[in-house]
């Protein structure tokens, strides 16, 4: 069974605490998520405010053919204005560790995504990953990018 890393490095002309304010809010993920892949959070909004450990949000998401799946994933660590860690606790990965790294530097911000994840259904899964999976998460990072520089 095979682990894949995804890694996308942006720097942006804003501050550290605005970038550490604008990711660390579940409510901004639709904002940089491409349309196609019908990405909604489902969680109760009351709680997802302020990021902490052991929070779980859930979303929904397209990303085959339009069919509606289950997502739900849980911040495990959190150092304020410089990393938090999402894992997948329930959805269509058979594991999803998320890193989300934050440095200021001369202009602004670089921000590091750094993801390890696994696909279930063991050679399945590396072959759905060499047809599709891959192009596809790249896509939609490099999405994240070109609309971030839109944004700031």
């Amino acid at each position: 069974m095979s682990v894949y890393t995804l890694k996308r490095v942006q720097r942006l002309p804003i501050s550290l605490e605005k970038a550490w304010d604008f990711f660390s809010s579940p409510l901004n993920l639709k904002d940089i998520t491409p349309e196609y892949m019908g990405f909604n959070v489902t969680s109760d909004m009351e709680f997802l405010k302020k990021m902490y450990p052991g929070q779980v949000i859930t979303y929904t998401v397209k990303p085959i053919l339009g069919i509606p799946l289950f997502w739900m994933t849980e911040i495990t660590h959190v150092r304020d204005q410089e990393f938090f860690v999402d894992e997948q606790r329930v959805g269509p990965y058979k594991m999803w560790h998320h890193q989300h790294h934050f440095k200021a530097v001369d202009g602004g911000v670089e921000m590091t995504d750094l993801v390890h994840y696994q696909l279930p259904l063991g050679f399945l899964g590396n072959i759905a990953n060499a047809l599709f999976v891959r192009r596809q998460l790249e896509g939609i990072f490099d999405y994240r990018i070109k609309k971030l520089e839109e944004l700031f």
